[in-house]
């Protein structure tokens, strides 16, 4: 099997960083917008050589998303970087032809497009399988690919809502509010890297084949709703929404501070003890009721508003301090300034300037996770679109006069 060659990046000095872990592994991404670009992106961090297929003309709807500079969307410097972009027409006999071919020779496929639309086009799992068949397919839905809500629509906030989280979000009694992010989206995004990796071992150590990965938006938020439903199952209980606190766990809230809010978690016995010590309540540190969790649950009330009473006159850096000297868990609530200008992202580069190629610099995340010999690394930044399509096909064996044409029929840019 002919592999794909990965073009020399244009940024960055990729010779002068270590070879990923993914070094090798051969990516093809049709997704668009959050979930499948973001599986593409971490894969893409750690060495793999993805070639994001995208519709001539617009491209990734993504690119024009919030905030722009230079026409295009800052969030498309963090989603789209280390991939190769391919300018190509899926609803085109032709430009099927190419992705069958790229297909082919790949290891991993990723697609978040409404269950059907790849066999609309000759591109199911059969078909594919039958091409190549070592090949991992990342299929990212809002309700899978079986399932009596297969057909539904689906985005991330959606799945948010059917997974059990929007109704614990937000404050007793308001509207279910969203978490700020789409958390939906990249928790599927996470899952599907989960299986792509799980499924490569197997094919590479079982001397298994390629096999496909069912992400359900919602199964993938559901995944992490932790108690949710066995309590539910033994208790008949269901959970609501509790603004800032940690229900069942005691104290854990966000406090009022002179100036701002700072998260409190003293929620461990011996934890308790020095926090009740440090904010001048060692009637409470050493009450045998609180000496448990279920004790401090009982009188959660009483101990929020103690530790509120005490950090009301003081600043959110006085409390901190404090705290910290004591080995209480305490942070403040950070904006996007505040992690910006924070010390600790910058020693352990998470905050990393990414040279577009607009020309301009913009500041973008890191990786994660911290890999100690093959670190993920930020080789080239994020492509215009189709600035790959005549390499990429040119690898696929065609030539010039063949990409002319196909050019000149809208089935490639």
């Amino acid at each position: 099997m002919r592999r794909i060659a990965t073009a020399e990046p244009p940024m960055n000095s990729p010779s002068l960083l270590p070879p990923g872990a993914l070094q090798g592994l051969r990516v093809i991404e049709m997704g668009q917008l959050i979930a499948g670009p973001f599986a593409g992106k971490t894969l893409g961090d750690f060495g793999a050589d993805v070639v994001k297929i995208e519709a001539p003309g617009a491209g990734d709807p993504l690119r024009n998303w919030r905030l722009l500079k230079n026409g295009t969307s800052v969030w498309w410097q963090v989603s789209s970087r280390n991939k190769r972009s391919l300018a190509l027409d899926l609803r085109t006999t032709e430009g099927q032809d190419i992705a069958r071919q790229l297909i082919a020779e790949a290891d991993v496929l990723i697609e978040n497009f409404r269950p059907g639309t790849l066999e609309a086009w000759g591109m199911g799992w059969e078909q594919l399988s039958a091409l190549n068949p070592g090949l991992v397919m990342l299929r990212i839905s809002g309700y899978g690919q079986t399932g009596p809500y297969r057909d539904l629509p689906g985005f991330g906030a959606i799945g948010e809502a059917m997974g059990g989280l929007r109704h614990l979000t937000g404050e007793p009694g308001r509207v279910p509010v969203r978490v700020g992010v789409s958390i939906g989206d990249t928790l599927a995004a996470l899952h599907g890297v989960i299986g792509v990796l799980t499924a490569l071992y197997h094919r590479k150590v079982n001397g298994g084949q390629g096999q496909v990965i069912d992400v359900a938006l919602h199964e993938a938020v559901f995944n992490v709703m932790e108690s949710l439903i066995p309590e539910y199952s033994a208790f008949g209980s269901v959970r609501e929404a509790a603004g800032s606190a940690l229900p069942g766990i005691a104290p854990s809230n966000a406090y009022k501070c002179s100036d701002g809010y700072v998260l409190i978690a003293g929620n461990g016995d011996s934890i308790f003890k020095r926090l009740m010590e440090s904010i001048g309540r060692t009637d409470l540190g050493n009450a045998p009721d609180l000496a448990n969790n279920a004790g401090r649950v009982a009188r959660v009330a009483e101990i929020d508003a103690a530790i509120e009473q005490w950090s009301l006159t003081r600043t959110v850096d006085k409390v901190l301090a404090l705290l910290g000297a004591a080995s209480v868990p305490a942070g403040k609530v950070y904006t996007a300034k505040d992690i910006h200008e924070d010390p600790h992202y910058r020693a352990r580069d998470m905050i990393v300037p990414q040279l577009t190629r607009d020309g301009y610099t913009v500041d973008v995340p890191g990786v994660v996770p911290k890999l100690s010999a093959t670190p993920g690394s930020l080789r080239t930044s994020a492509p215009h679109l189709g600035d790959d399509s005549d390499a990429v096909l040119r690898e696929m064996g065609l030539t010039a006069e063949q990409i002319a044409l196909l050019r000149s029929k809208g089935v490639v840019a």
